[in-house]
Formats: C-alpha cells, sequence, structure tokens
C-alpha cells in the first residue's frame, strides 16, 4: 500500500513539474478552501470515470482543478473507491474534503414531506415533483391508504417503493391504535376508523380539537342525527377533487351521494382524505361530551353546543365575525 502511495505522489510530482509546480503546491491547492458559495448536491453516476467526475466537479464549480483533484484522490488510494449516489457538498469544500464525502458512501437524504388530510391523488401529485424519484405509478392508492408523515429517500428511490412505505406505516399505525382504542366507541372495524379519522381530520388542524369534533360525531350517530359534515360534501360535489372547490352552496347540501352526510346517515363508504395518526387516535379516544353542533369560532378553532339553539347563537357570532 505505501508503495502504491508513493508511486501515485511521484506521478504527482512528475505531472505539477510538467505544469511548472510543486508537490507542495499542488497538496496546498487540494487542501485550500474550494470555490463553491452554495451548498449543492452531486450525483455520481454508476460506472462513471474518475476523470468525467473531476472535470464535471470543476464544471459545476465545486473544485478549482479536476487534475489535482484526480491526483490527490489516487494519491489517497481511492482512486476508485468513489460510490455511485448523490452527495451534498458544503460550501467552500476542499477538494480533499470532496474526495472523503464522494468515497464514503454516505448518500445525500432528501425529504418527502405529506401533510395530513391529502387525497391521494394530491400526495402522488407531490411525489411527481420531488427530485430523485424514479419510475411511475401504476395504480393509485384508495384514500386512506397512506400515513401522512415526513419520509426520507436517496436518489434513485423508486415512486413505487415510497408509496409501499407508507401504506406499511398506515396499517403499522392503524393496527397499533385499534388495539389499544376506547372499546365503547360504537365503530365495526378499522376501515370505519379510517373513514371517521379521514373526516375528522378536514374539519379542524388543531389537533386538541380533534378528539372534541369526534365526539360531535359519535353523539350524533348515536341519536341518529346526520354528520352534516361540509368537507364530505366537498368530496362529494367534486367527485373527490377536493381542490377544485372550497365554498359550500346550500344547493349542494342536497346533492345526492353517498359520501354527503347532509344526505345520508352514518359515515361515507370510504375515507374522503389520508388521515395522520393524531385524528386517527383521536376517534378511537373521543372526548366525553353530549355536545352535538360546533362552528368555527373566528380564531382558527371551533366552537362547541349541546343545544340547537346554542348553535344558532355561536353561527350568528361567525357571521359577524365573517363580516368585520
Amino acid at each position: 500500500m505505501r508503495h502504491r502511495v508513493f508511486l501515485y505522489f511521484l506521478l504527482i510530482f512528475v505531472v505539477v513539474s510538467l505544469m511548472g509546480g510543486s508537490v507542495l503546491s499542488t497538496y496546498k491547492q487540494f487542501v485550500a478552501e474550494g470555490p463553491l458559495e452554495y451548498q449543492t448536491e452531486i450525483l455520481v453516476q454508476s460506472g462513471e470515470p474518475l476523470r468525467h467526475i473531476a472535470q464535471r466537479l470543476f464544471n459545476e464549480g465545486v473544485i478549482e482543478s479536476p487534475t489535482v483533484f484526480e491526483l490527490g484522490l489516487r494519491a489517497m488510494g481511492q482512486g476508485t473507491n468513489v460510490k455511485t449516489g448523490e452527495y451534498s457538498i458544503p460550501r467552500h469544500a476542499s477538494m480533499k474534503m470532496v474526495a472523503h464525502i464522494l468515497t464514503s458512501g454516505r448518500t445525500y437524504v432528501r425529504r418527502l414531506v405529506i401533510p395530513e388530510g391529502l387525497t391521494s391523488d394530491q400526495v402522488v401529485g407531490i411525489m411527481e415533483k420531488m427530485t430523485g424519484l424514479m419510475g411511475q405509478i401504476a395504480h393509485l392508492p384508495k384514500n386512506g391508504a397512506l400515513l401522512p408523515d415526513t419520509y426520507h429517500y436517496s436518489y434513485g428511490d423508486t415512486k413505487e417503493a415510497m408509496l409501499e412505505r407508507m401504506k406499511n406505516a398506515m396499517t403499522t399505525t392503524l393496527d397499533e391504535l385499534w388495539a389499544g382504542r376506547d372499546t365503547s366507541i360504537s365503530l365495526k372495524d378499522k376501515k370505519q376508523a379510517l373513514v371517521m379519522a379521514s373526516i375528522v381530520e378536514k374539519e379542524t388542524s388543531i389537533d386538541r380539537e380533534k378528539a372534541h369534533i369526534a365526539s360531535v360525531f359519535y353523539n350524533r350517530m348515536k341519536k341518529g342525527i346526520r354528520l352534516q359534515s361540509d368537507p364530505t360534501v366537498i368530496y362529494a360535489v367534486t367527485n373527490g377533487q377536493v381542490d377544485q372547490k372550497k365554498r359550500v352552496l346550500y344547493e349542494d347540501l342536497k346533492f345526492k351521494s353517498p359520501y354527503n352526510t347532509y344526505v345520508i346517515y352514518g359515515l361515507p363508504p370510504t375515507p374522503i382524505s389520508n388521515p395522520g395518526r393524531a385524528s386517527l387516535y383521536a376517534v378511537l379516544h373521543p372526548m366525553k361530551t353530549n355536545d352535538l353542533y360546533f362552528v368555527a369560532d373566528g380564531k382558527g378553532g371551533h366552537v362547541f353546543s349541546e343545544t340547537y339553539s346554542e348553535h344558532k347563537k355561536n353561527v350568528k357570532n361567525w357571521r359577524q365575525i365573517k363580516k368585520k
């Protein structure tokens, strides 16, 4: 090994001598602060020659000399150890640091953030825009099949594999929460839990409210009152394309659909969104209340009531707030 390194340094001496430099000045250049102004990501393709990698690093402003970088890497005994993958290069990284990064195998980890309450179509829409996720999606997952969360991936991972991770995460989470549920709730199975959670998810983004809203829906079901959830109306009239319509009109409330809870009793047949863990937990551990109504409070949350007369007052207050 020492003999090989010596030969590499001898080669460097010959090359830099021809270039009019010295081994010392070349080494200083190899370890000096680099020209890169901003952190950047570099993709090393499978089987890409070191010379091509060095030239590309130079072209992209990462290093000052492809020749010095290549010779330095070989002098380190790492000329054939550059690993395939995507790497993050910090600003002003020296050529020596870049060499260590590309031979470490510690590839750049990307993040895919899936917010709660999206349909599966919307989730796929986010994935289609993500850099580094490869392949095509053969079949759109059903709503409720994917767990919203932050997922990490590397360049070259497939979209299908990412969807499978989301499905497994939802299955694992739902199994765990269902096993520890409040057994007094009136849900028959995990599918109904998903449906209920998908509605609660669309009703509020405030986690502390979710168990309260779930209690309202359970109380209404026990009394044979329709859920009358606006998100289900939007889902019904847009055929699941919920981003196409924001405001519920009076005529929408009469729209005939198995998803319109102003028309049907009980739960819709399938989830209307992909609920997060907090919503799943809330519907499996609802608050104990007698409330039957809720309406926006003008501060981002909701105000709850047991009677319709109270509810009408709260609705009146909400309408006054909207006028301001």
